[in-house]
């Protein structure tokens, strides 16, 4: 099985930082893609910043600027480091892995459970 699980979110205030973390464990031959998402109150998900085995990143254009992604092959983490943020950055955000399992021969998605980030003063 595979387990994504988030950490490092919490409360901050406006133009504050705040660090979140991601790490991917399970049988996996290969990790392609790891990104996050964000779903705020009321809101669909959307993507907030993706980062390809290649080092490619994309970001969502409200975040481009403030957030920075980055991964740690090793480690099997995916990071976001989250600088300038606005009460409209408040939100869950969740981590996502695309990956090849061990033995299978095809990539698959997975989530994890979320991490609250709230930005208030």
């Amino acid at each position: 099985q595979v387990q994504l699980v988030e950490s490092g979110g919490g409360l901050v205030q406006p133009g504050g930082s705040l660090g979140l973390s991601c790490v991917v464990s399970g049988s996996i031959f290969r990790i392609n893609t790891l990104g996050w998402y964000r779903q705020a109150p009321g809101k669909e998900r959307e993507l907030v910043a993706i980062i390809t085995s290649g080092g490619t990143t994309n970001y969502a254009d409200s975040v481009k600027g403030r957030f920075a992604i980055s991964r740690d092959n090793a480690k099997n983490t995916v990071y976001l480091q989250m600088d300038g943020l606005k009460p409209e950055d408040t939100a869950v955000y969740y981590c996502y892995a695309r990956l090849l399992l061990t033995g299978w021969r095809r990539e698959s998605d997975y989530w994890g459970q979320g991490t609250q980030v709230t930005v208030s003063s």
